[in-house]
C-alpha cells in the first residue's frame, strides 16, 4: 500500500494481495492470499517454522520499519513531494525491471488499471505524502507508534465493508486499547495547545491520516482483478509513480535544492530497499508462510521504529510514548484473539500494509 501505514497498514506498502483464485467480486468469500496448503495456515502442524521465514520476516520489518528513519532523513532535505516522487520513480523502475526478466507483461486495458490508480492513490501516493509531511514536525520514532493504529482501523473498516468480518467484544476491546494508546500519546495538552499549521498535533494527525489510507487499502485490495503478484505491484507502482511526478513538479517546480549524500542515500534506500525490494519480499513471505504468521509484523515494525530512532537519529521517546506503544500493541494483540475466537479466517483486517 503504505504499505506504510503498508503499502498498509498499512502497508502498507506498494504491496498488492495475491491473486484471487476467482473473479474479482469484492468480498470475503474470495481467497485473497489464501497459503498454497494447510500446513501454511497451521504451521504447528509441521513443527517448527523454517529459519528461512524468519529471515524473510525479521528483514522485511527492517526494510518497512526503517523508512520512518529514512523519511525522517530525507524531508530534512528536501520537500516531501519531492520524497514521495523520487522513491514511488526509483522503485517503479525497478519493479518493472524484474517484470521485464520475468517474461510477464503488464496489461494492456480493462478492469486491472482503475484497480491499479486506485491503489496507487490510497495505498502509496496519499499516505506517503502524509506521513512525510508529518515527519518534518515529529520524531520518527513517534511516526511507527502512531502508524501502528493501522490494523486496529482496517477492523472498523471491514466491519463495514467486508462479509464475514464481524467485530466481536475482543475486537472492540482491541480497537479502543489502541485508541486509548493513541490518546495518551497525542495528549490533551496538544489540543489545548493547538496553534495552527505549525503544531505538533497538525504532523500527528497527518501520520495518522495516512495509516488510515493504509487500512482503507487493505479493503480497496480485496476487490483486485485476477492478476500476477508482481504484475499488479508493477502496474500500482507505475501509476502511482505517474501521478507523483506532476504534483511534485507543480508544489516545488524545477528549484534546486542542496540534496546531501546524505539525504540522497536515503531517498535511494526508501525507492530500493523500503519500496520495492520490500515488495518482492512481502510476496515471498506471504506465499511460503503465510498472512496469520506475517502479521507479526504489527508487532515489530514500531518497536524497530523506536529502537532506530533512538539508536541513529539520538531521538528521546517520551514515557507517554512508550505507555502507548504498549497500548496499541496490547490491542492488536487483543484483535487477534477476536479474530481466533471467530474462527478461521482468511487473510484481511490485521494484514499489514505498506509502510
Amino acid at each position: 500500500m503504505g504499505f506504510d501505514r503498508g503499502p498498509g497498514g498499512g502497508v502498507r506498502s506498494s504491496a498488492v494481495p495475491a491473486a484471487r483464485s476467482s473473479g474479482d467480486r469484492c468480498d470475503a468469500s474470495a481467497d485473497v492470499l489464501a497459503p498454497a496448503n494447510l500446513s501454511e495456515m497451521h504451521p504447528a502442524m509441521t513443527g517448527r517454522r523454517p529459519v528461512l521465514h524468519w529471515l524473510l520476516l525479521l528483514a522485511l520489518v527492517a526494510m518497512w520499519g526503517s523508512s520512518f528513519m529514512l523519511t525522517k532523513v530525507s524531508v530534512a532535505a528536501v520537500p516531501p513531494s519531492i520524497v514521495v516522487a523520487a522513491r514511488l520513480a526509483i522503485a517503479a523502475v525497478l519493479l518493472v525491471g524484474a517484470l521485464m526478466l520475468s517474461g510477464k507483461r503488464l496489461p494492456g486495458r480493462g478492469r486491472h488499471w482503475p484497480f491499479f490508480i486506485a491503489m496507487a492513490l490510497v495505498g502509496n501516493c496519499i499516505p506517503f505524502w502524509l506521513i512525510s509531511w508529518g515527519q518534518q514536525g515529529i520524531d520518527s520514532g513517534l511516526a511507527g507508534i502512531l502508524m501502528a493504529i493501522m490494523p486496529l482501523t482496517t477492523l472498523v473498516l471491514a466491519h463495514h465493508f467486508v462479509a464475514g468480518e464481524r467485530l466481536n467484544r475482543f475486537r472492540v476491546g482491541g480497537f479502543v486499547t489502541g485508541f486509548g494508546g493513541i490518546v495518551i500519546l497525542v495528549g490533551p495538552e496538544a489540543v489545548l495547545e493547538f496553534d495552527g499549521g505549525g503544531s505538533a498535533l497538525v504532523s500527528e494527525l497527518a501520520v495518522l491520516a495516512g495509516a488510515v489510507c493504509y487500512a482503507v487499502a487493505t479493503i480497496v485490495a480485496r476487490c483486485r482483478p485476477d492478476s500476477d503478484a508482481l504484475v499488479a505491484a508493477s502496474g500500482v507502482m507505475i501509476a502511482a509513480a505517474m501521478i507523483m511526478a506532476p504534483v511534485a513538479a507543480f508544489n516545488d517546480g524545477v528549484r534546486s535544492f542542496d540534496l546531501s549524500p546524505l539525504g540522497a542515500s536515503a531517498i535511494l534506500l526508501l525507492g530500493v530497499m523500503s519500496t520495492a525490494l520490500a515488495t518482492v519480499v512481502y510476496f515471498k513471505l506471504i506465499t511460503l508462510a503465510g498472512p496469520s504468521f506475517l502479521s507479526l509484523i504489527n508487532y515489530l515494525i514500531p518497536l524497530w521504529a523506536v529502537l532506530l530512532g533512538t539508536v541513529l537519529l539520538g531521538e528521546k521517546p517520551e514515557w507517554t510514548a512508550l505507555i502507548a506503544l504498549v497500548l496499541v500493541l496490547s490491542g492488536i494483540a487483543l484483535s487477534e484473539v477476536g479474530s481466533g475466537a471467530a474462527g478461521p479466517r482468511r487473510p484481511g483486517p490485521n494484514r499489514p500494509g505498506p509502510r
